[in-house]
């Protein structure tokens, strides 16, 4: 994409501006928005309700290349999405506010996320995980298409450990290390209700393990490898276990060549819920 191929920017601009009614947008015109790492944390450690730290993610704009990457992809567009406006915002943690599963990927999708202001939102990726949700009771519809669309998560959060769709689906390490704060607050402020977490793919399994540092638990060691249905036990001393689970990520890759596959998906998703009920 060049910017010499851009669309008309005043009919199509570069993101949402908080609070003009995009469908769920949690944010308005005097959300506070982090510019540096140093104010990603101080506004994750400073929020005061789960509402609001989702907010503050929503407008972030401390990452230079991802802001420039994501409102680049806002403007240009798909050619199939060339009508439709796209979010061009951080995608903020979406689902149930007292959930026993989070479950967390990588990085939204730039015609994905990116465009519908959801993650795992409007996207082939999307298209298989909420169907296995929906399978596994953990979603009230089969699909997720768009913002406002009907969809909700049920007992269930999604949160990314990026929450920019990064060039070539690949954030930096200083990317990610800035984003983590947003990512240890929601985790702290869901805990109370929490039982299990899936990762899904490699890159959010090895990136979640300082987040679950800073959020209390204790680190089992030597941690454990990723692979599909990898176990571990997180444990905290002031609140209950917590089963992590790895799984492959739901990619176009995985899927068509049958890595990953519905059921063992589904497998997936079930040992999840049955983490509060049968013991870890």
């Amino acid at each position: 994409m060049t910017r010499d191929s851009a669309p008309d920017r005043d009919e199509h601009p570069a993101f949402v501006l908080p609070g003009t009614g995009w469908p769920g947008d949690p944010a308005d015109a005097g959300t506070p928005v982090a510019s540096t790492a140093r104010e990603v944390r101080e506004l994750a450690v400073g929020t005061r309700s789960l509402p609001e730290l989702i907010a503050r993610q929503s407008v972030c704009r401390a990452c230079p290349r991802l802001v420039e990457w994501r409102e680049e992809v806002a403007i240009t567009r798909r050619k199939s999405f060339l009508d439709e406006p796209y979010w061009g915002r951080p995608i903020p943690g979406w689902g149930d506010p007292q959930p026993s599963i989070l479950i967390v990927g990588l990085a939204p999708a730039a015609h994905g996320g990116n465009r519908t202001g959801r993650v795992f939102t409007g996207d082939r990726s999307g298209d298989f995980l909420f169907a296995s949700l929906y399978r596994c009771g953990l979603a009230a519809r089969p699909t997720s298409v768009s913002a406002g669309d009907g969809q909700r998560l049920i007992g269930a959060r999604i949160a990314a450990v990026v929450r920019c769709a990064p060039p070539a689906n690949k954030p930096t390490p200083q990317e990610r290390d800035t984003c983590a704060p947003w990512l240890t607050e929601e985790l702290r402020m869901i805990a109370p209700s929490l039982r299990a977490i899936v990762c899904l793919g490699g890159f959010a399994w090895q990136a979640l393990w300082p987040v679950l540092g800073q959020a209390g638990y204790e680190i089992p060691r030597p941690r454990p490898a990723f692979a599909h249905g990898a176990e571990a036990i997180l444990r905290a001393e002031d609140r209950a276990d917590v089963l992590l689970l790895g799984c492959y990520h739901p990619s176009q890759q995985n899927t068509f060549t049958g890595r990953v596959t519905p059921d063992m998906l589904d497998a997936i998703f079930t040992r999840a819920r049955s983490a509060p009920t049968q013991g870890l």
